[in-house]
């Protein structure tokens, strides 16, 4: 599904250079629920960000579902993006303005889909993380953990092939967290490509593999003993 290889990320800093990826080697198989690890300045967010299309690598490869993805105008990008991929992340990045059932459609208005279709694939994903009751809600009505929700049901709506989640629980109490990361397991389960960014031990463990960066290389690749929550 993901292939990166001897992929470099530098940025000028003035009259000295930043070598912040070093050589990545990733791979990410269809149906995985992988957590990415780092402190800052290792070099997990400028990864997600070549990964989400955000960003682009000076040396290396990225192939995505098949597809080389390199050398992308910012229109085919935005369009890559929408296709293949969805963004969850730690601030929601839902519009305030409007309804829970509009943020979910969103993507959906930029596939082109006619505006009955797009409200009833929305109010289907807003089912699917229990806030269908919520659908006319607006984020200022919401908690943070169904703000969550409607972010992850967003993510989902136009079926990509890859979930990006930015630390999905960094906004969240403890409880929230596991009742999110239940959701993202469920999602998994159903057979979802997941990528976890986060700095938490706890989250990553919830995870079926960890990948730890340092200092722009990765030192620690390794399938976990994943802790499944129940009962949330």
């Amino acid at each position: 599904m993901i292939k990166i290889d001897k992929l470099h990320k530098s940025y000028e800093m003035g009259s000295s250079s930043l070598h912040v990826l070093k050589g990545i080697d990733f791979n990410v198989e269809a149906g995985e629920l992988v957590a990415i690890m780092g402190s800052s300045g290792s070099g997990k967010s400028t990864l997600l960000n070549i990964l989400g299309m955000l960003d682009n690598a000076d040396d290396g490869t990225y192939d995505l579902d098949e597809m080389r993805i390199e050398n992308l105008d910012e229109k085919t990008a935005a369009e890559y993006r929408n296709k293949f991929l969805g963004f969850i992340f730690q601030s929601f990045n839902l519009i305030n303005y409007k309804s829970a059932l509009e943020n979910v459609a969103l993507p959906l208005y930029y596939q082109g889909l006619k505006r009955k279709d797009r409200q009833k694939i929305a109010l289907e994903y807003l089912d699917k993380v229990g806030l269908k009751n919520w659908s006319t809600h607006h984020p200022s009505e919401l908690s943070g953990g169904q703000k969550q929700r409607v972010a992850i049901a967003r993510a989902l709506a136009s079926n990509p092939k890859v979930l990006l989640a930015d630390e999905p629980t960094g906004a969240l109490d403890s409880t929230t967290s596991m009742e999110v990361m239940a959701l993202i397991q469920k999602i998994n389960n159903e057979g979802k490509t997941i990528l976890v960014v986060t700095h938490e031990h706890d989250i990553a463990m919830m995870c079926k593999r960890v990948v730890n960066l340092k200092d722009g290389v990765i030192v620690e690749d390794k399938k976990v003993k994943q802790n499944i929550i129940k009962n949330v």
